[in-house]
């Protein structure tokens, strides 16, 4: 056995460790970071021992490593993508809506009504709105608002 394992080349050898390496690394984290890397690298690794040079070996371990990646990207894409949880919420953007409490950033006070709800309300400008305007929803962060003054408009009702 010690025999076979000294005429095996240094490359062949480089490859066993990057395979060891980028599956140690696939194993450490959470989502697919290396794995394509590790297929490549054991594919240089087998035209190592098969008698390839090392050119061969290097083109072996780009062309395999970048066809892994490209057969798993739909799968990669599905497993990585962030799944939004529809609230509704995002409704009342651009809506009209009643200051009902007095819009004041700098005391982090005011509210309006808009879709049948009372949010909390802060000015998109900074400015202070006073309660019983017009404005419009520009934002949401969370459950707060961010509102703008609508432009006056004849007999408009919110």
């Amino acid at each position: 056995m010690s025999g076979f394992l000294q005429s095996i080349d240094l490359p062949v050898w480089l490859w066993l460790i990057a395979l060891v390496v980028f599956a140690v690394v696939e194993a450490a984290t959470a989502g697919l970071v290396c794995i394509w890397f590790a297929v490549g690298a054991l594919a240089a690794l087998l035209a190592g021992l098969f008698g390839a040079g090392i050119v061969a070996q290097v083109v072996v371990f780009a062309v395999v490593s970048a066809a892994a990646l490209a057969a798993t990207r739909p799968l990669v894409r599905r497993m990585t993508a962030g799944k939004a949880v529809a609230t509704n919420a995002d409704r009342v953007l651009g809506a009209a809506a009643k200051v009902t409490e007095t819009i004041d950033n700098e005391n982090s006070r005011g509210a309006v009504y808009v879709d049948g709800k009372t949010w909390t309300a802060r000015s998109a400008d900074g400015s202070v709105i006073h309660a019983g305007e017009r404005v419009e929803v520009t934002a949401m962060e969370g459950v707060k608002l961010f509102v703008k003054l609508c432009e006056k408009t004849e007999g408009a009702k919110v």
